[in-house]
């Protein structure tokens, strides 16, 4: 992503305790972008007793060189791992196979591979009444019926979007606010949705998960 991609990780609370720094070396400092629309997700979509950790790292090249490592060397058996970045202007289905593929290599599983289509603010874009609660806009909801927004998936610039009612928004700002309101059954982008099924499957929460189902 723009302000920084990420390799979540989570784990069961109950049979290990949060990674220390000797455990996760090198991890570079939280804050970013979607970190915050993730926190104020994850436990909504998360059983309680399952715990998550991110590692942030500085863009796309940054994330594609030192994933394996990060995932080959992590010391929790009971790990499982989520990698999600921005499409950009990439192609999404080269971008996740790219992904796909260095997860190959790391020979750790179960790891979860998804791509906000095209930047993570379509994720925003696709729940208007979630928006307009966030910013005490009442009047926004409406946009959710538009054309225009019905598959945000395919803006270009979705953050451009909210800034044309809401000039003030900031995406890390915005981020955090929108995290704890956004609805996987209500939104209208299709790689959120992806994304929230992704994550309860990998958790655990939903039967007949095969590895393959989960780079999909």
């Amino acid at each position: 992503m723009a302000e920084g991609d990420k390799l979540g990780y989570l784990w069961k609370q109950g049979s290990s305790k949060e990674p220390t720094r000797s455990e996760a070396p090198g991890v570079p400092p939280r804050g970013a972008v979607g970190q915050g629309s993730l926190e104020g997700l994850l436990p909504r979509l998360l059983p309680a007793d399952v715990g998550v950790y991110y590692l942030v790292f500085e863009g796309k090249q940054d994330l594609e060189g030192q994933l394996v490592r990060k995932i080959r060397g992590w010391q929790r058996p009971d790990a499982s791992f989520v990698v999600l970045r921005d499409q950009d202007a990439a192609d999404c289905h080269v971008v996740k196979a790219g992904l796909a593929k260095l997860v190959a290599q790391s020979g750790r599983e179960p790891v979860l591979v998804r791509v906000a289509c095209k930047e993570l603010e379509a994720w925003v874009v696709g729940d208007w009444p979630a928006v307009s609660k966030a910013f005490n806009r009442p009047q926004l909801a409406s946009q959710a019926t538009k054309a225009t927004y019905r598959d945000p998936d395919q803006l270009v610039r979705p953050v451009e979007s909210l800034r044309k009612f809401l000039p003030e928004y900031q995406k890390r700002a915005g981020a955090r606010k929108m995290g704890k309101l956004l609805d996987p059954e209500r939104n209208h982008s299709k790689s959120f949705q992806v994304f929230c099924a992704g994550i309860r499957k990998v958790a655990g929460q939903a039967e007949g998960t095969s590895k393959q189902d989960l780079r999909r």
